[in-house]
């Protein structure tokens, strides 16, 4: 096949190539309307495949009225039009499985990114524990609860810092860590906020802020 053809093939099966090749010859002129083409043995020769192979090909044209199979004779060509039809349904269904195929590309990347994320998140948990041990500043955590006053509102709205004293370094959300987060990010229940602050009392001032 030329590497046009090919680029229409890469998603379908053997016997399916086989079938669209043939309808661009017939599309091409290479067989005209009316010619009557030598038997299946001479495809399976030409293509390298077993006569089965022809055979399902050959079936799947005769369905659509592209070729007629003649015992005993040869293949009967018969639509150019039924031929055309064929090529763009199945340039249509390789596209289809292309989009496909990218999808699924796209889903494990975001899976590969996702994990990479959580990953990241444990090695700031376990950093902020080696601080802890080592008397330098580290990272506190708490859950929003859903009856929390301050789901829906946005950080900068409900002025976390001046109510509080306490910086928002990154919210873990639905497997996502939204690190230095600005002030137009908006709290939903289940959030995880992690923070830092000096007073000695900051996780009982944001505890109370947040959840009552």
């Amino acid at each position: 096949m030329s590497k046009s053809k090919d680029s229409q093939c890469k998603s379908i099966a053997k016997y399916e190539k086989i079938a669209l090749d043939i309808a661009y010859s017939i599309y091409n002129d290479e067989w005209k309307v009316g010619d009557m083409v030598k038997g299946r043995s001479t495809l399976a020769g030409k293509y390298s495949v077993s006569p089965e192979t022809i055979r399902r090909a050959l079936k799947l044209l005769e369905e659509l009225k592209v070729v007629s199979v003649i015992d005993k004779k040869g293949i009967l060509i018969q639509s150019k039009e039924a031929a055309n039809t064929f090529i763009k349904e199945y340039k249509t269904k390789d596209r289809i499985l292309t989009l496909r195929e990218d999808i699924t590309n796209l889903i494990e990347e975001k899976n590969i990114i996702e994990e990479t994320i959580v990953n990241r998140l444990d090695d700031i948990i376990e950093q902020a524990m080696i601080l802890r041990n080592i008397g330098i500043i580290y990272p506190l955590e708490l859950k929003i609860s859903k009856n929390s006053h301050i789901v829906g509102k946005s950080i900068g709205e409900v002025k976390f810092w001046e109510y509080t004293g306490a910086t928002i370094i990154g919210i873990h959300r639905c497997g996502h860590l939204y690190l230095s987060p600005g002030p137009k990010l908006i709290f939903y229940p289940n959030d995880i906020v992690f923070y830092v602050g000096n007073a000695a009392n900051i996780s009982e001032k944001v505890n109370r802020f947040v959840n009552g």
